[in-house]
Formats: C-alpha cells, sequence, structure tokens
C-alpha cells in the first residue's frame, strides 16, 4: 500500500506543478514566445520538481532502497500521468488521440518524452545517489 501511496503523491505534485506553469505558460508565454519555446523554458523547472517530488516520496514513504520498488512507484506515477493527460487532451480540447499526439512540436515534445522517462526512473536513480530510508 505504500507503493500505491507513493506513487499517488508523486503524480500529484508533479501534474500540478505541470498544471500550475501550465496557467503561466498557455496565456501569458505562448503568446509572446510560441508553444516550442514556452514549453522548453518551462521543463528546466519540471525537472527540478520532479527531483523534489521524487526525494520526497522517497523520504516520506521510507522507500526501500531496493531498486525494483522504486521503479515501480516511478512507473505508476508516470502510468498515471500519461493516463490524465491523455484524459485531458481528449476531454478539454476535444480532440483525438492521434490528434493530440501528432499537435505535439517535435522538439519540446521529443524532450517531454525523455522527461517523462527521467519521472519514471527518479524514485530509482536517488537509490544512485544515496538519498535512503530515513
Amino acid at each position: 500500500m505504500q507503493r500505491v501511496k507513493a506513487s499517488l503523491l508523486n503524480f500529484a505534485i508533479v501534474l500540478g506543478t505541470g498544471f500550475a506553469l501550465g496557467v503561466v505558460r498557455v496565456p501569458f508565454l505562448v503568446p509572446r514566445l510560441g508553444e516550442r519555446y514556452a514549453e522548453l523554458l518551462e521543463m528546466p523547472i519540471m525537472l527540478v520538481v520532479i527531483v523534489l517530488a521524487a526525494r520526497h516520496v522517497v523520504r516520506r514513504f521510507e522507500l526501500a532502497p531496493d531498486v525494483s520498488v522504486r521503479l515501480q512507484v516511478g512507473f505508476a506515477a508516470l502510468a498515471l500521468s500519461v493516463a490524465a493527460e491523455l484524459l485531458l487532451a481528449t476531454m478539454l480540447q476535444s480532440q483525438s488521440l492521434i490528434q493530440y499526439i501528432a499537435s505535439r512540436d517535435p522538439v519540446s515534445g521529443s524532450i517531454y518524452v525523455l522527461l517523462l522517462l527521467v519521472f519514471a526512473l527518479m524514485p530509482a536513480l536517488l537509490t544512485r545517489a544515496g538519498v535512503r530510508r530515513g
């Protein structure tokens, strides 16, 4: 049950921050910089949030330093994030899944996919970095 709670909290922190940044990015940055540059500007902030969220979750739930446990937490949080994004995109933007994926900028979209991979791996990467229980 701790892994599920850890995954949910990690997902909530990262998704909530992404949502808050989107509230600023879309009306203020996109008209001035364009979609690509606005998204690229947001990504370093999200990387910091991903690291801090994973660190918080690992410590709060005292996740075992076992890589498989931490990968389960990271990939479960990733699955929740992808599902939420695709659901919101198809419902709120009235786009099909294929239309949504095709509408992504090739540069910022590619970096976004890499950031998602980092999000999934971060709890396990912190094992290597020495972030342990307690």
